[in-house]
């Protein structure tokens, strides 16, 4: 959340710091959610496409392996695995976060 605010003082910052808070959010309620393709959003086609690649350069690459190493962690034990599960949602989600939307399991 820190990081997502310290981006939304820019201009050119904001939709990074944006998904910034769209990883924090999944992060805090990870069970009951899913990950969709939302080619509606304005984070979809050729320019959410050149941010995900900055985002995969800068960021998304270091959160995924820390999300990796602990759910690999967490799956040691029986009762971990439904947390190693939503330590790899959340990887998935920080490899590439423009055009994906989080949303509730019904």
């Amino acid at each position: 959340i820190i990081g997502g605010l310290l981006l939304c003082l820019t201009i050119v910052g904001v939709p990074f710091g944006v998904q910034c808070f769209k990883i924090a959010g999944l992060g805090l309620f990870p069970f009951g959610k899913r990950i969709e393709h939302d080619s509606a959003s304005a984070g979809s086609g050729c320019l959410g496409t050149i941010m995900n690649i900055v985002w995969f350069l800068v960021a998304g690459v270091w959160i995924f392996l820390s999300h990796l190493a602990l759910g690999l962690a967490a799956a040691v034990t029986i009762i971990g695995i439904p947390f190693a599960l939503q330590h790899l949602k959340l990887g998935m989600l920080a490899l590439s976060p423009f055009g994906k939307r989080v949303c509730s399991d019904r």
